[in-house]
């Protein structure tokens, strides 16, 4: 068994995405960026990631929301490095415009819950399947999924309700699976990611900045995707060998309860 090992990150080439990509490269992984349409972001964070240490990095093309895409990453995956020792389900996308619950699509409830819901869900479903393959044969032998799901699986925002709705049902994903293949030698894991400064965010920074002056974060600072990358690099080490379905909420403080 080759001493290399590979992760794959779903929406590796922005944001979150490439700050799990960062951290990950610093430990030691060869890791594969997946990117959707930004080949360009892709290549970017792959070359990022050899300059951190990495072994290999590889960009490859697909589709999350799109089964027969996902399908076709995880078989490119196995041919290209022949294991899976890590996957991070990160890969998501906010509505194209925030409305009121009342006015919200059906085409925008299909868009966001289609990304975010349906395609981690039969992603993680044809991964599992290999990660239990190459645990037989003795490919790999501690193989992880994370899921980066959101502080909206549990908080209410009423002018984007399909993305939460997509991320509760995210969360309850992770714990499917986590259940279905704890058995199998396969840890499941769920990180909440509160409000993060990225691309996602941008648009609503200024009003966010005032909030966060006036208490709403404890730490009193938004999150970074190097945050993120943190967390999810404690777990590819194998720091939490006997948890799994266990959820880690990375918000600063946001959902305490103060009194």
């Amino acid at each position: 068994m080759s001493d290399v090992r590979w992760a794959v990150v779903t929406g590796g080439s922005r944001g979150i995405g490439r700050g799990i990509v960062h951290a990950l490269a610093r430990r030691g992984f060869s890791v594969v960026v997946n990117f959707r349409a930004d080949a360009s972001s892709a290549d970017a964070a792959c070359r990022e990631a050899l300059e951190l240490g990495a072994p290999d990095a590889r960009a490859l093309r697909a589709d999350v929301a799109d089964p027969e895409s996902s399908a076709r990453l995880v078989e490119q995956v196995s041919a290209l490095a022949g294991r899976i020792d890590l996957w991070v389900n990160n890969a998501g996308i906010a509505p194209e415009r925030r409305v009121d619950l009342l006015e919200t699509t059906p085409e925008s409830w299909d868009h966001v819950v289609g990304t975010n819901l349906r395609g981690p869900f039969f992603l993680t479903q044809t991964v599992a399947r290999a990660m239990i393959d190459q645990l037989a044969a003795g490919t790999v032998e501690e193989p992880q999924i994370v899921f980066i799901t959101s502080i909206s699986a549990r908080f209410a925002s009423v002018n984007r309700g399909e993305y939460c709705i997509a991320k509760a049902g995210l969360s309850m994903v992770a714990q499917l699976f986590a259940a279905r293949l704890a058995g199998a030698g396969i840890r499941v894991y769920e990180i909440r990611p509160g409000l993060i400064e990225t691309d996602m965010t941008r648009g609503v920074r200024a009003s966010y900045d005032e909030r966060i002056a006036a208490g709403l974060v404890p730490m009193n600072r938004w999150g970074t995707p190097e945050d993120v990358g943190h967390a999810v690099a404690a777990i590819a080490d194998g720091s939490f060998r006997y948890a799994t379905g266990a959820v880690l909420d990375l918000d600063g403080g946001l959902g305490l309860r103060i009194l």
